[in-house]
């Protein structure tokens, strides 16, 4: 081996330890030799590029190598100070190294303990020949470079330089400051608002805003007119909402606009009724849906038309069709899969608004689906397209009313009724169930038990109430702690007193491990993604008699009372079974549910 050169030991030792195989290595020194000898790269370059090898594992063993020391950022106190002492150095570089800087994957981390004069540089790929130049210009004598994991390093880089949106920067560049005088109080410039529509800025914010919504997991993006010619979008991530832009020095009338033009079944021009439609994108090769609804609101400036965007983005991939993995919880889940399974009777979800109702039984739709069956959805509007079920188009001719009392003609085996809104269509999803048909939907209550209370008020009779329904499960989604930076708790004598009041026995306490957030750069604040947490009321024999015998009202504590004897979760049992998995907090318990 004395006359191989280094790069050929590189292949060798990533050979022998089983990282590449044979034919991966001579294919890949025939592209160095292929390559011009003055942009030659080296071996371990060529297998991450250009045959995917992990980075880290190729590069670990090119650091060892070259005797390059490696830097376990882990080991290191990466807080606010540290991270100021980073970007004084990448800021005060010229913007061209500071590009070479984010591309070669380096960051300037400390000065050496043993010699004050030296600098620490990390590097994903410290043999990268623009190190040195990058390194010039961070004006030290001395520097020393050191290999780091790419991930840790890419997280650091995130933080120091953080990722610009590209469509903000576009719109940063282009001119925005526009006509705004509009005098007449009564009526709208058109003619200005439309000198600022064309502006290619605004389309750029609108596209880039969608885009970004996608990319960064969020549910909804608001848009909304303020006074001052200001306009502020905010996006809504794991449940909160985040100011992701405010548009200075643009009429509130030409966003919407640009928006109203993007979006089908919507008049540009109408801006004192509420207006629904749709926008349908391609972005990252996927084809995505976003539901828009847009109100008029008040303000205080009368020669402005205040609108309120909400635009739901409905992301197909999110779509969960497997219903283990819906976390239905201990008897939640058995109560679940019976009610769906049997060939009659509905299957009613509850909660407030986003509260995952509608994932939970498209998820349940799927489990029941296939091509022997039948299935008619009546969803207005309809938010995602299912496979193998015929979705019913509501329109100006055929309203959901007129869908509802269709589909008893269509001979459904399978019927999801999007929501009961009224008597008339709980009526049908009633009829529908008691005439053998399996029929799902979702009612707007705060537990399972007030569901059957509404349908009563409803005007629905207590027998066909008690007979027709199979199951009714409330549904909450909790925020949910990141697994990176989440940290034990320590629980005190207060805590101790808290948590036994929230219903936890002193066995339960010693068992668990209770979690507080911390948050770092991989989160939001300690908090990333969402579950569920769910109460599933079946109904029994013993359900169905309190129903039956209900006299003017429904006892809704009586009803309660039963279900936990026959196994029911009440919400905070299931959320408390989060907080034993380690997911969430009681203060998130607390705040998502209220007292049973």
């Amino acid at each position: 081996m004395a006359d191989v050169d280094i790069t050929d030991k590189i292949g060798y030792t990533l050979l022998k330890k089983g990282i590449i195989d044979y034919e991966t290595l001579e294919r890949s020194l025939r592209v160095r030799e292929s390559e011009d000898k003055k942009s030659r790269r080296n071996l371990g370059q060529i297998l991450v590029t250009d045959f995917r090898i992990d980075h880290d594992l190729v590069f670990r063993e090119v650091a060892n190598l070259y005797a390059f020391r490696e830097v376990y950022l882990s080991d290191e106190l990466v807080d606010a100070p540290r991270i100021e002492f980073i970007k004084k150095y990448v800021d005060t570089l010229p913007e061209n190294y500071r590009d070479l800087l984010i591309q070669t994957k380096m960051l300037p981390l400390k000065f050496d303990e043993k010699q004050p004069d030296k600098l620490i540089i990390i590097a994903s790929d410290p043999t990268d020949r623009n190190i040195p130049s990058v390194a010039r210009n961070f004006g030290v004598k001395k520097y020393e470079v050191c290999y780091c994991r790419l991930k840790d390093l890419q997280n650091l880089l995130e933080q120091v330089v953080p990722p610009e949106n590209e469509f903000l920067k576009l719109l940063a560049n282009a001119d925005v400051q526009l006509n705004t005088g509009v005098e007449d109080e009564s009526a709208v410039d058109e003619e200005s608002l439309e000198s600022e529509i064309n502006k290619s800025a605004l389309v750029n914010l609108v596209e880039g805003c969608l885009v970004e919504a996608v990319r960064s997991g969020a549910s909804d993006i608001h848009i909304i007119g303020k006074e001052g010619n200001r306009t502020e979008i905010l996006m809504r991530q794991d449940g909160n909402l985040k100011v992701w832009h405010i548009q200075e020095n643009t009429m509130p009338e030409a966003v919407a606009a640009v928006v109203k033009d993007r979006s089908k079944n919507v008049d540009r021009f109408e801006r004192e009724m509420s207006q629904d439609g749709f926008i349908q994108r391609t972005i990252d090769g996927h084809q995505i849906r976003f539901r828009v609804s847009i109100m008029p609101i008040v303000g205080t400036e009368f020669k402005h038309k205040f609108e309120s965007i909400v635009i739901r983005v409905l992301d197909d991939r999110k779509v969960i069709t497997d219903l283990n993995k819906l976390g239905l919880q201990g008897p939640a889940k058995d109560f679940f899969y019976k009610a769906i399974s049997k060939p009659q009777g509905i299957v009613i979800l509850t909660g407030p608004t986003g509260s995952g109702k509608s994932t939970t039984l498209i998820a349940a739709l799927h489990q029941v689906i296939d091509p022997t069956v039948n299935v008619l959805t009546v969803e207005d509007p309809v938010e995602y397209i299912i496979k193998g079920a015929r979705q019913l188009k509501i329109g100006p001719k055929m309203d959901f009313d007129l869908a509802i009392r269709g589909i008893l003609r269509h001979d459904p085996d399978i019927v999801l009724v999007g929501e009961m809104r009224d008597k008339t269509t709980a009526e049908i999803a009633v009829k529908l169930a008691n005439t053998g048909h399996l029929t799902f939907s979702t009612l707007h209550t705060n537990d399972a038990p007030s569901a059957i209370s509404r349908l009563y008020k409803m005007g629905i009779e207590p027998f066909l109430i008690a007979y027709a329904i199979n199951i009714v499960v409330a549904q909450r989604l909790i925020r949910t702690l990141c697994s990176a930076c989440k940290q034990p708790m320590k629980m005190t004598d207060k805590d101790r007193e808290i948590y036994t009041k929230f219903g936890f026995t002193d066995e339960l306490i010693k068992k668990a491990t209770f979690f507080d957030p911390v948050g770092c750069d991989k989160c939001n604040g300690g908090w990333k993604g969402r579950a569920a947490i769910h109460e599933a009321l079946y109904f029994t024999r013993e359900i169905k008699q309190i129903i039956v015998n209900s006299g003017d009202d429904v006892n809704e504590t009586l009803l309660r009372e039963q279900a936990i004897k026959d196994g029911m979760w009440t919400l905070r049992r299931s959320g408390m079974e989060r907080m034993m998995e380690g997911v969430t907090t009681l203060e998130e318990i607390i705040a998502t549910t209220t007292e049973d």
